[in-house]
């Protein structure tokens, strides 16, 4: 407690409460339970910083200057009761000297929810009825990805092997709710053949609201795990939200992943839906696949129709999203040439099973990643894998509510049955549930428990060794404990 207390009057605790609002997207609510939450302030920015956007420096100049002239209040009442005995003002400023860290942690927020309500709120609404209007009359394919997990990655891939003909548009990065969508409709020109939309769910109803916005013409469903279940509570809400899209698009054109395990009962309910799968999709049957760091290889065939593909992604899970892709791409009208080129061109997205080397080892960074489904996916990618030895890195994932306990043991026994040489844990909340499924599943090599992460990773590579292969997967951000 006295850690904390006095970790509040560090000179940049403005900085560090401007940085917080940031993470939670300036949303009073979460702020105001990260912030009752953190036992050690020092330590919240100890893995990245403030971007100091434009908005940020007027919050923080603000709280600089009302923390200040709190403090100089304070000292005045102090002068009064020093020079003159003015009854009750000693005890008045020192409350204002000591309180400031507090008193400005909520101030801050007024503004910000006033702001958002009177001003934010009534733009952003009238840009998206805008946007709402230019994605129904425009003539291009709309192609919502909605999912738990792999939306950005489904994505960026479509954009990469449809654009080899066609003229694609996609919203950018992780941009994915209405007003992204909105930004996104304003720079279109109208002579876009295709569009992608991504969905970024958070709460029961949002895909719904997404949909009667954009005006799908296609639908992709990633797969369904547990994610945001501080808001949905549980998977299967989630998961009714998410496949609320099917009901704006033509049953034919929606497209599921058939390898997510919660996707199965929803693919029995609607037989005209299309599931992708390693297997293949839309009769194009995938075989052949080999998995390196240099990507996956395989054959995908249907009928007298036979394309040798090599994607640069790494994982065999890989193999669903880029048949579908390519099925897409051969309705579209992409030429056998133009998919295989397509196709070569796709590479892994920032920190999504990204490769690359450092000492002489392999590192795959899939620290975006934030789902079991994800971390089933680079298991299997990190027992595929040949390697001197194999490193399993992992703090754990955040927001699984009340699935935490039941996520982590399975995600120990994942961990297990991908046979690493050594399993590295950041210590938080989660780690006696991983090291439960660890135990579980009969793990017995070396496993490591750090406390300082930022010091683990900017020494990785003298942790590291020549022919190591390196799966780090997800991230804790700063507001979790």
């Amino acid at each position: 407690m006295l850690r904390s207390l006095f970790s509040m009057y560090m000179r940049r605790y403005p900085a560090i409460l401007v940085y917080m609002l940031q993470n939670t997207e300036y949303r009073a609510l979460p702020f105001l339970k990260w912030f009752w939450r953190t036992n050690d302030f020092s330590k919240v920015t100890y893995r990245r910083s403030l971007d100091y956007t434009g908005p940020a420096l007027m919050l923080l100049w603000a709280l600089r200057i009302g923390m200040g002239l709190q403090i100089l209040a304070g000292f005045i009442l102090l002068g009064c009761w020093h020079f003159r005995g003015t009854l009750g003002a000693w005890q008045f400023g020192v409350a204002l000297v000591i309180s400031y860290p507090i008193v400005w942690a909520h101030l801050v927020v007024i503004p910000l929810a006033f702001g958002r309500l009177l001003i934010i709120k009534p733009r952003q609404r009238a840009a998206i009825a805008r946007s709402e209007k230019i994605f129904r009359d425009h003539q291009a394919v709309r192609l919502a990805i909605a999912g738990s997990y792999g939306k950005t990655s489904m994505k960026e891939l479509l954009l990469t092997v449809l654009g080899e003909a066609r003229d694609v548009a996609a919203t950018p990065a992780n941009k994915n709710v209405p007003i992204s969508h909105a930004h996104f409709a304003e720079k279109l020109t109208g002579q876009e053949d295709i569009l992608i939309i991504e969905y970024g769910e958070g709460a029961p109803g949002d895909v719904a609201r997404f949909a009667k916005i954009t005006h799908p013409t296609h639908a992709i469903i990633t797969g369904i795990a547990p994610a945001h279940l501080d808001r949905y509570k549980t998977v299967q809400r989630a998961a009714a939200d998410i496949f609320s899209v099917g009901k704006y698009v033509d049953p034919s054109q929606v497209y599921v992943n058939g390898e997510s395990p919660f996707t199965a009962d929803y693919l029995k309910a609607h037989p005209a839906y299309n599931a992708y799968s390693e297997s293949g999709v839309l009769g194009w049957k995938a075989s052949d696949v080999t998995v390196g760091v240099d990507g996956v290889r395989f054959t995908l065939k249907k009928d007298k129709k036979i394309l040798q593909l090599h994607s640069k992604l790494v994982g065999r899970h890989h193999v669903g999203p880029l048949a579908l892709a390519a099925a897409l791409a051969d309705l579209f009208g992409l030429s056998e040439k133009q998919i295989a080129a397509g196709i070569a061109k796709t590479a892994p997205f920032e920190h999504r099973m990204q490769p690359y080397e450092t000492a002489g080892a392999w590192v795959i960074d899939d620290t975006y990643n934030g789902n079991i489904e994800g971390i089933r996916a680079g298991t299997r990618a990190l027992a595929d894998l040949s390697a001197r030895r194999k490193i399993y890195i992992t703090p754990g994932l955040v927001d699984q509510g009340r699935e935490t306990r039941r996520v982590h043991e399975e995600m120990g026994r994942l961990i297990a049955a991908a046979k690493p040489d050594i399993v590295v844990l950041m210590q938080n909340s989660t780690t006696q549930h991983i090291l439960k499924g660890l135990k579980e599943a009969g793990y017995a090599k070396e496993i490591r428990l750090e406390d300082d992460p930022l010091d683990f990773y900017s020494n990785l590579a003298s942790f590291v060794a020549a022919g190591d292969v390196v799966l780090m997967q997800n991230d804790w951000t700063d507001n979790y404990a």
